[in-house]
């Protein structure tokens, strides 16, 4: 170390030897180790020394099982944040995720599309967030009679969600008013928030003009009850949580309990994205840095996707903190900017 207790060139060399070598093999590195993978001709003893400076700045630990070293959470941050190469997508692996997410047409599932690209290339979890109501486009309303009283009002929003409610009415609505009431909402309100959408219908509620068209009106009253009936908790797709049972420092029974249980509760997780809303591209939460206990021996890696330079959601990959950072961080970046490219079309 310098003079200053920060690290010298040598040290962090073998911080990033040490840090790149667990992550591959997953066992502790020992000192023989470290020498031939660093290519520099240095005695065991001096290695041993800057072993033990590591360890004094909290960046490395032993195992009580082992004469080998293991990273500790602020030895990978000071890897993610200053040694780290990254590992650009190639065109070819460009190209596989444009036919994933089916970007060059409309996919209705662009959400679902994305977060299995995120499983399927890195074998982790991958989490898309459904974009905040706030956010989210009205793109179609469908009404189907059930019965008498009772429709069924299908919302599909501009990101491809699609909602299905059931609303009950007053009066008994024909198929042919109800196709004239969605005819009418399409055309009126396509292409604006849903949040707005609900402002205008309140407004146009309160204005109960006299002129109104009878149709105009029983629509508005339609739409009111679907919209205001929208969820406003939040919600994300998930794929690929049954990967992280093949990492053995996840696999014991309560510690995989404690995730699955965090992937069931949602809301946890879903503030742990909603930090990354305002964020500038990639963020890189470490084990307790998440501050969310469950996943405290894991990494979380998020980026915010936009369309029309607005942010509507953020999506990421849950995994162990013994992960590729160089590999899953590209990965992360770029779907988030090709999702964000589908949903524009």
């Amino acid at each position: 170390m310098t003079a200053d207790g920060a690290l010298n060139e040598r040290a962090q060399h073998f911080l990033k030897i040490l840090i790149e070598r667990y992550i591959r093999e997953g066992t502790p590195v020992g000192s023989r180790t470290l020498a031939r993978d660093a290519g520099l001709d240095l005695s065991p003893a001096t290695i041993r020394n800057v072993m033990s400076d590591l360890e004094e700045c909290g960046l490395v630990t032993s195992p009580h099982t082992s004469a080998g070293r293991v990273p500790t959470i602020q030895g990978y941050r000071m890897f993610v944040d200053s040694l780290l190469s990254l590992q650009p997508l190639d065109e070819e692996a460009l190209r596989r995720f444009r036919r994933e997410l089916k970007i060059d047409s409309a996919d209705p599932h662009l959400l679902e599309s994305a977060s299995r690209i995120l499983s399927r290339f890195t074998h982790m979890a991958g989490v898309v967030m459904v974009p905040r109501r706030e956010t989210v486009q009205f793109r179609q309303i469908e009404f189907l009679p059930l019965s008498e009283s009772r429709i069924l009002v299908i919302l599909i929003s501009s990101s491809g969600e699609v909602t299905n409610r059931i609303i009950v009415t007053s009066k008994h609505y024909s198929p042919s008013h109800l196709e004239q009431a969605a005819n009418y909402l399409n055309r009126a309100y396509s292409g604006h928030s849903m949040q707005d959408v609900r402002k205008m219908l309140l407004n146009e509620l309160r204005e109960t003009r006299a002129d109104m068209d009878k149709l105009m009106a029983e629509a508005i009253l339609l739409a009111e009850q679907a919209f205001g009936e929208e969820d406003e908790k939040g919600d994300y797709v998930l794929s690929g949580q049954t990967n992280l049972m093949d990492f053995t420092e996840l696999a014991e029974m309560p510690r995989l309990r404690g995730l699955f249980d965090a992937f069931t509760e949602k809301s946890g997780i879903l503030h742990l994205l909603d930090e990354c809303l305002n964020a500038d591209g990639v963020q890189i939460f470490i084990g307790e840095e998440s501050g969310y206990k469950p996943f405290d021996d894991c990494s979380v890696i998020a980026a915010p996707y936009s369309t029309d330079d607005n942010v509507v959601g953020v999506l990421g990959v849950i995994g162990p903190t013994r992960m590729a950072y160089d590999r899953v961080i590209p990965i992360v970046d770029v779907t988030a900017k090709l999702l964000g490219a589908a949903l524009k079309r």
